[in-house]
């Protein structure tokens, strides 16, 4: 019975024999299959809904509703939020996105929602969006001590890209059968989960009582610790190039390859397993030499997705987007143990929230410029351009440091 375990890495049976770190886990996991779930659901509703001629710009005013508004909330929300314990921070975030896909799931189905009150009601449910995730990598921080935080945010990591995999896939079976509406009501219930299951979990009493609030904010602390600044910068970069694809891929889909939602769901399941395996190999790295690995990752990305403006086929394209996500699965995980490891328990919902507020209004903001992007270009030029401009980042990052260590 011990022998699946040992063949674990060490790092992964240590975080994993840790009962909180479990229950985290299961819930987050159960909270990521919701939103696997959601990748194909949330598209399809804004399909549905838009007039004829508008599905683009509908569809990135859905995407980046979804996350934008955490960027406001981040900010303004500061004051009051910042004195919470960080299990408190993903209870309410998780709570407030079941309420508002719940109450989207209804409406719908009853026949009272449009475009403008779907487009409102994401916006709401996103609100503590960059708290609630601030609150779960805090958790992580306050379980582990800085050698096991990298293996331990690899396994939450790696459980979002299990639910890229399963979600959208098991999303384009459902929306053949019921409406979308009701697969965005089953990512409530997901999250209704989270928000009860992390208020059971125990921390310890030292990492508890470092909850006090401090009197710096998240982006005073960014600038004073210049390395994890720059690398928020690039961050910031990569992320707002990635969001075009996540409304030209859709419509790659449905308007270039003549696909259906489970087409769509099987390009998420494919980057899924790539960054399952990518996550899993960058959980095991010890190397202090970050830059190298985030060029390497947005180049590979950047490279990927190049070849879709140029390839009208799903058989060579889902390949690609599954050699992106190997390419991609480390990266979140070695950028938050970064952050962790340069910060204070204490001011870590704080600088994380800060680092959030940035990260998730440029992904929203390259999705919002990825409609317009879309309806000039094409779904497939959009996905050309996004790769062009992601290497030339790569390149750019890598000519800076180059000069900077000479």
């Amino acid at each position: 019975m011990t022998a699946p375990g040992r063949l674990l890495p060490e790092g992964y049976r240590t975080v994993l024999s840790d009962p909180g770190f479990r229950r985290l886990a299961t819930a987050a996991l159960v909270s990521f299959l919701g939103d696997g779930l959601s990748v194909v659901a949330l598209v399809w509703v804004a399909l549905t809904l838009a007039p004829p001629g508008t599905e683009g710009l509908v569809v990135g005013a859905a995407v980046a509703a979804y996350a934008l508004p955490a960027a406001v909330g981040a900010v303004l929300l500061a004051p009051w939020l910042s004195r919470l314990d960080a299990r408190r921070l993903v209870s309410l975030s998780a709570s407030l996105r079941a309420v508002a896909l719940g109450t989207v799931a209804v409406l719908h189905l009853a026949g009272g929602l449009g475009v403008a009150g779907y487009i409102g009601l994401l916006a709401v449910s996103s609100v503590l969006g960059a708290w609630g995730n601030a609150g779960l990598y805090t958790i992580v921080s306050r379980l582990f001590d800085a050698g096991r935080r990298l293996p331990a945010n690899s396994l939450v990591s790696t459980a979002q890209q299990v639910s890229i995999v399963v979600g959208p896939a098991l999303a384009g079976v459902l929306v053949g059968f019921v409406d979308a509406a009701v697969v965005l009501g089953l990512d409530a219930l997901t999250w209704a989960f989270l928000g009860v299951q992390v208020l059971r979990i125990n921390l310890p009493d030292t990492a508890a009582a470092s909850g006090r609030p401090r009197l710096s904010t998240g982006f005073r602390l960014l600038a004073r610790r210049p390395h994890l600044a720059g690398l928020l910068a690039v961050t910031a970069g990569f992320v707002f190039l990635y969001g075009p694809v996540e409304v030209a891929l859709p419509l790659y889909v449905t308007h270039d390859l003549h696909g259906s939602a489970g087409l769509l769901g099987a390009y998420w399941a494919v980057f899924g397993v790539g960054a399952i395996v990518g996550g899993l190999l960058g959980g095991m790295l010890r190397t202090t030499r970050q830059w190298p690995l985030v060029v390497a990752v947005i180049a590979g990305w950047g490279l990927t997705l190049i070849p879709f403006g140029f390839l009208d086929a799903a058989a060579p394209t889902l390949a690609l987007f599954a050699l992106g996500g190997l390419a991609y699965g480390p990266f979140p995980a070695f950028t938050l143990a970064l952050f962790q490891n340069a910060t204070d328990p204490a001011d870590l919902p704080a600088l994380l929230a800060a680092r959030g507020a940035i990260t998730m209004t440029v992904m929203p903001a390259g999705a919002a410029v990825g409609g317009p992007l879309a309806a000039v270009l094409g779904a497939a030029g959009t996905l050309l351009v996004s790769g062009v401009a992601t290497l030339a980042l790569a390149v750019v990052t890598a000519a800076v440091l180059v000069a900077a260590a000479r």
